[in-house]
């Protein structure tokens, strides 16, 4: 993992952050969760779980490789996304208005484990967390339900990332799902330095978030318009549009969210190099 993303990210396109992309690694059950009263039985990690382990030597080899300063941050996700990728999405937010008391019980086990694993992570030489948050939009729950359900347990697992300088959530927005509105002004006040979304994709736009929060920004670019298949005029557009935007200010330009694996490497030299340019 190391290796890999060592490549990508500083070898390859030279990038000002290094994101560390487990791919979801916290140990999920063996079987599909199908109700609420299952989360019950969500056992207590401690750092010696295998994924766990891998994670923070990978965070501990590529620090070793970069040095003290480089930014390098590790994806995790919310509790509650969590539990969406073990039940369904659909599934999950039935049973969490049906039945949400062992639903939380569920969330707060998550939450700890995820706690000690950030803690552990910003130890091990992480500069920060990248919080990915799936549920809080007008497709998902409610604005209220969210704050009841999802934001507690953000907030606790978030508590074992207080020492990083480089903590970012990321407001998930389905691409599949039209018309998604997203609950930014709920997350501004989470203890992050950075917010990030797809602006491209949903609201607020980068320069409506300027006015929304005093924290610095990461988006700009469409990560399936045409960062995934050109032109390079409409690459050259977004990022102008970007800067535009924030007139540079409080401004990290990034991919919405995640780019397809399957997008041709052209698209993404033809990024760097404009980026280069306007240097």
């Amino acid at each position: 993992m190391a290796k890999l993303t060592k490549d990508f990210f500083v070898d390859k396109f030279k990038l000002d952050i290094v994101k560390i992309m487990p791919d979801l690694e916290y140990p999920a059950p063996q079987d599909q969760l199908t109700v609420s009263d299952q989360l019950r039985f969500l056992p207590r990690l401690d750092l010696d779980t295998p994924m766990f382990q891998e994670q923070l030597t990978c965070i501990r080899t590529l620090r070793s490789d970069l040095g003290n300063d480089y930014p390098l941050i590790l994806t995790l996700f919310s509790p509650l996304t969590y539990v969406i990728r073990f039940m369904g999405k659909r599934k999950a937010i039935e049973e969490a208005r049906i039945n949400p008391q062992p639903f939380e019980e569920g969330l707060g086990t998550i939450a700890s484990n995820l706690r000690r694993l950030m803690e552990a992570a910003i130890e091990a030489g992480a500069s920060g967390i990248f919080f990915s948050c799936m549920g809080a939009t007008n497709t998902d729950f409610t604005r209220e339900e969210y704050r009841n359900i999802g934001r507690p347990y953000d907030l606790e697992a978030l508590e074992g990332a207080k020492n990083g300088w480089l903590n970012i959530v990321h407001v998930h927005a389905d691409p599949n799902q039209e018309g998604d509105q997203i609950y930014f002004e709920d997350f501004t006040d989470y203890p992050v330095s950075v917010m990030s979304w797809s602006d491209r994709l949903t609201g607020p736009t980068l320069s409506e978030a300027l006015t929304l929060t005093d924290k610095s920004l990461m988006g700009g670019l469409w990560e399936r318009g045409p960062l995934t298949h050109g032109s390079q005029a409409e690459i050259d557009n977004e990022i102008m549009s970007a800067i535009s935007q924030t007139k540079g200010r409080r401004l990290i330009l990034a991919n919405g969210c995640s780019v397809p694996d399957d997008t041709p490497e052209e698209w993404l030299h033809m990024a760097r190099r404009l980026v280069d340019e306007l240097r």
